[in-house]
């Protein structure tokens, strides 16, 4: 198991492997996104099927949330709490990756086969690690510059249409765009990473479940059959902006933007297993070609390392975290409350600045800027 029941991470499990698990957690439900859609848009209009998804994974966030604060009862050991400051980035997350992206994707799946649909889903991690690097100047280097190329080379591969217009499919071009707003919601998503994540995806999913749900009504939208509605309210809280999500903050606050979005790399090879299940497609040869490309762009991302001199700053923020790192090493009081059975706790705390070399990856506490030569670092050895 993950999870103990009152939420702690159970202690077997390496502290390095748990942002990975969770990151692969992410890509096999989101791998579910593009062949669950392709299922429902035959008897669900477009916005009305993003709008049900999303309100579902609200709805499932509210009944963890509520079954953890029966289960924890006064543990010490939740999360932090969203604040008014988190607000903006919430409002982002929902209108990039809860309105904007899935909409766009459900237009374009009525018109793009299952496995494909679910391979050209691997340009967001391409897509969020570049806005990661140009936009948040976090640590990419030459290994992973390879990989997204290569993850590149494999979308456009897929996208070539010889038949079509100008040689492109619409739909492939319309799952792309989507990534491009995933991909924003992604790095939009790490400003509230060290938050609650269930809070934080309740938030969202409500937030694009009703926008959806008002403009779907106001382009004559209708509800489908009173019986499809829990499916679909139940896929959107496995899959679009549910534990999926969930997931992916869990993994964003330990390995950092880029590094997590690029493990969704993964995600489509589990899309094309969900579609050979729900509609036994057999890969075309685009996908044959494809598919060794997108493989050995996806062992450069996960097998990726990172290590150098960097430098710490004074800093003084709230997250859930544990005293066996290198970096919590503050004193609580003789009469504060006592610890979860990982070790784990969340409250306000101070680091002092210092400088060490360890390896890493661009967590809470290292997202270090590597272009300036006078912040005391070096640039990252591969």
């Amino acid at each position: 198991m993950l999870f103990h029941p009152d939420g702690d991470i159970v202690s077997s499990i390496s502290s390095d492997r748990i942002p990975i698990i969770y990151a692969i957690l992410s890509a096999v439900l989101f791998g579910s996104c593009a062949p669950m859609t392709k299922y429902f848009i035959g008897t669900t209009e477009p916005v009305m099927l993003a709008a049900l998804f999303y309100c579902g994974s609200g709805t499932g966030m509210l009944v963890l949330i509520l079954g953890r604060a029966i289960i924890r009862g006064g543990s010490t050991a939740g999360e932090a709490p969203l604040t008014r400051s988190d607000a903006p980035y919430l409002a982002g997350m929902a209108i990039f990756g809860g309105v904007l992206a899935p909409v766009t994707l459900m237009y374009s799946m009525m018109i793009t086969p299952a496995a494909t649909g679910s391979l050209l889903l691997n340009f967001e991690p391409v897509a969020t690690g570049f806005f990661a690097a140009f936009l948040f100047h976090e640590a990419v280097g030459r290994r992973i510059w390879i990989a997204m190329g290569l993850i590149t080379g494999s979308c456009l591969i897929l996208s070539l249409d010889p038949a079509g217009e100008f040689g492109v499919s619409v739909g492939s071009v319309g799952v792309l765009i989507a990534c491009l707003f995933w991909a924003i919601d992604n790095n939009i998503s790490r400003q509230v990473s060290g938050r609650d994540p269930l809070s934080a995806i309740l938030v969202k999913g409500y937030g694009a479940g009703i926008i959806s749900l008002a403009i779907a009504f106001f382009i004559g939208e209708s509800l489908p059959r009173i019986v499809d509605i829990p499916v679909c309210m139940v896929v959107g809280f496995f899959s679009f902006g549910g534990l999926a999500s969930v997931f992916f903050l869990l993994a964003l606050r330990s390995i950092g933007t880029a590094r997590t979005g690029l493990f969704l790399a993964l995600s489509p090879f589990f899309g094309v297993f969900f579609s050979f299940l729900l509609f036994a497609e057999t890969p075309q040869m685009l996908f044959l070609v494809a598919f060794p490309v997108m493989v050995l762009g996806t062992w450069l991302l996960v097998s990726e390392k990172h290590s150098h001199l960097h430098y710490h700053p004074p800093l003084v923020h709230n997250h859930r975290h544990r005293h066996d790192d290198l970096h919590h090493d503050h004193q609580h009081a003789k009469n504060a409350p006592p610890l979860s059975r990982s070790g784990e706790h969340t409250h306000p705390h101070s680091h002092e600045a210092v400088s060490h070399e360890h390896q890493h990856r661009p967590d809470l506490h290292h997202r270090h800027d590597h272009r300036d030569p006078c912040s005391k670092e070096i640039t990252s050895r591969e």
